[in-house]
């Protein structure tokens, strides 16, 4: 079987819940976070997953990230991956949507990008080179990252440009898949928080 790259985003931070453009600055998580993050692994852990015995396990070294994945109960097998770190952000780092559009009124990240930080070229490459990692891998892999690389990896993952990011949200602690359909890649599911209640 082709392998497939499992998702998680991290949990609930004190940025992320205010919106706050949150990218290299190491936030930790909220009590919010903690439970959501110890649910998705009690999730991956029944049918019909399992665990994932097989799969290669690997986290963005930022603490939000390695934290979700150590209350997951992954840590053990995980390995930090810098190229999961999240969307370097430049000048609006810590900035919330608002706050920008006071700058710029007319500013979308998934049109614009970012001032002094990483373009939508570095970060497509970069997703690039995750997908090209895992898909020849003769395992699947389950990642522990942040919101936007994780739509930038679905978007790549289906070859479409880092812009279809825009159209695929993604909350904390979601758990998404992402395969095969007819020998093509497909999104086999996406922002499930079916673990979390709601």
């Amino acid at each position: 079987m082709a392998p497939r790259i499992f998702l998680v985003r991290h949990g609930q931070t004190e940025w992320s819940s205010l919106g706050k453009h949150t990218g290299r600055t190491d936030i930790p998580l909220l009590d919010e976070g903690r439970r959501g993050a110890k649910l998705v692994g009690e999730r991956l852990h029944r049918e019909p997953w399992n665990g994932l015995p097989d799969a290669e396990i690997r986290t963005s070294p930022l603490s939000r990230a390695s934290e979700t994945c150590e209350l997951a109960g992954f840590a053990d097998r995980a390995q930090p991956w810098d190229a999961l770190m999240e969307w370097d952000y430049g000048a609006y780092e810590g900035m919330t949507q608002d706050e920008i559009h006071a700058i710029d009124p007319d500013w979308f990240i998934w049109r614009d990008g970012v001032p002094e930080g990483e373009t939508m070229a570095q970060l497509s490459d970069r997703a690039d080179g995750i997908i090209e990692y895992v898909r020849s891998a003769d395992r699947d892999v389950l990642v522990f990252a942040h919101g936007h690389i994780l739509r930038v990896l679905g978007a790549r993952w289906i070859g479409e440009d880092v812009s279809f990011g825009a159209r695929i949200k993604l909350d904390p602690t979601s758990l998404s898949a992402l395969g095969w359909a007819y020998g093509a890649p497909a999104i086999d599911r996406w922002n499930d928080a079916g673990h979390l209640g709601t």
